[in-house]
């Protein structure tokens, strides 16, 4: 990433670890849609999980588990940490969730009965140059 870091970004991120999913996606989208590469991938990578875990709160379990699963794979190959993200953690944390949900898409529980409160949603860790 560039050296200077947008302050979309870090409103975006705000947004997201709060549960805002939503207004993260908005934020990020203008980001995203302007930036070029290696930050744009991140970017949508970001976006990706903030829709899975939106899709998530309304009970679309299949486009929770698509968008989380391709969020994942596009964050995967960037570095443990980037941008002052701890790119391991999230992607550790979406993959559980992922799991988790794969499991109950399985054992084909009615997307309505998932209590999210209960689910361990994933969390941005900031990690500060010492």
């Amino acid at each position: 990433m560039s050296e200077i870091i947008p302050p979309e970004f870090w409103q975006g991120i705000e947004l997201f670890n709060t549960g805002e999913f939503y207004a993260c996606h908005d934020t990020l989208e203008a980001l995203w849609m302007e930036s070029t590469e290696p930050d744009k991938s991140f970017y949508q990578g970001i976006l990706q999980i903030s829709v899975a875990l939106y899709h998530l709160g309304n009970g679309n379990l299949k486009g929770a588990i698509i968008l989380l699963g391709e969020g994942s794979n596009r964050l995967a190959s960037y570095p443990s940490i980037y941008s002052q993200i701890d790119v391991d953690e999230l992607l550790e944390q979406s993959i559980a969730l992922l799991k988790v949900l794969q499991q109950k898409q399985l054992e084909q529980i009615d997307s309505s009965s998932i209590e999210q409160d209960t689910l361990s949603l994933p969390r941005f860790v900031f990690v500060v140059d010492s």
